[in-house]
């Protein structure tokens, strides 16, 4: 078990690599989206979720849509979250970068301050992590770290444990200080990721849904729907999936009919896209840890 999880990590710490010196400005969102997701298969990994490109103010949740045609532009400060499993054996990881040469010496300073205290509230929770410890103190040290350097910790977003072939495995891990006295035990599998911004620290659901995931099954009329929950519980299973990976197998339109009617019915649960309530741009840093005795190993750097 130990080894597949080090294998997704090394997996997703290479990808990640990759991608901060792939992106650039006027690259189309999804050019990087599928360099990401098939940088994964090329090196014997399965993506673990659609990956995340979210920009500026956008702070969660965004993957590229069928014909997206968004683009990254100079000045963007660009969330890159992406996972991987091993056999259902999942890491999870998340950089932000600032794209574009012609940026002002104001705006990057700006970014790169936002970068550095997510970045160092991830630091200040894996450096608090170990068996024992109460999920409540994890997250007053992220929120000290993060205030600390002048920003907000983002407080209604958490990182998350993780089982096998589980991205989201039921036990939350706060970015602000919270009355929490679950402890950690040796062995929980958590993905850490704070985020920092320079608005109100809390995020709202967009009308936008490009990502979601299997709940149960459902009886279904529509042969379309009833095929797409098929492939759904096979190829995904419990993992989150975009329509982009089975465009191949249906239109359009019989695809987004199917996932209506899979949505209405409560088999398949959508992820909405998230944002900076007050509109303000979002850091994002994040690693898989898993928890010893005397502190926790990070499977992702």
């Amino acid at each position: 078990m130990i080894d597949m999880y080090k294998k997704a990590g090394k997996i997703v710490s290479k990808v990640r690599e990759n991608a901060v010196n792939h992106v650039q400005e006027d690259m189309k969102i999804v050019e990087l989206v599928e360099f990401i997701e098939g940088g994964i298969v090329e090196l014997g990994g399965i993506p673990a979720f659609p990956c995340n490109i979210s920009i500026n103010e956008i702070t969660a949740h965004y993957t590229s849509p069928i014909n997206d045609e968004k683009t990254v532009k100079s000045g963007d400060l660009v969330k890159i979250d992406l996972g991987a499993h091993v056999d259902g054996y999942i890491a999870d990881t998340a950089i932000s970068v600032i794209v574009g040469d012609g940026v002002s010496e104001e705006l990057m300073e700006k970014h790169q301050n936002m970068i550095d205290a997510s970045r160092e509230g991830l630091e200040s929770a894996i450096s608090a992590i170990k068996a024992g410890v109460e999920v409540g103190k994890v997250g007053e040290a992220v929120e000290n770290a993060i205030n600390n350097r002048g920003f907000n910790s983002v407080s209604n977003l958490t990182g998350h444990s993780m089982d096998r072939w589980i991205l989201h495995s039921g036990l939350s891990m706060p970015n602000i200080k919270e009355n929490n006295p679950h402890k950690l035990e040796e062995g929980d599998v958590l993905a850490i990721e704070p985020f920092a911004t320079d608005g109100i620290g809390r995020v709202t659901d967009t009308n936008e849904v490009h990502i979601f995931r299997f709940l149960r099954d459902r009886p279904m009329r529509l042969i379309h729907a009833k095929r797409a929950l098929n492939i759904i519980k096979k190829d995904y299973k419990n993992l989150p999936f975009t329509l982009r990976w089975m465009k191949d197998s249906f239109s359009e339109h019989h695809l987004n009919t199917a996932m209506r009617m899979l949505i209405s019915s409560r088999a398949v649960y959508p992820y909405h896209v998230l944002k900076e309530k007050s509109n303000a741009v979002v850091a994002q840093s994040e690693h898989t840890v898993i928890v010893e005795s005397d502190g926790c190993r990070v499977i992702t750097e």
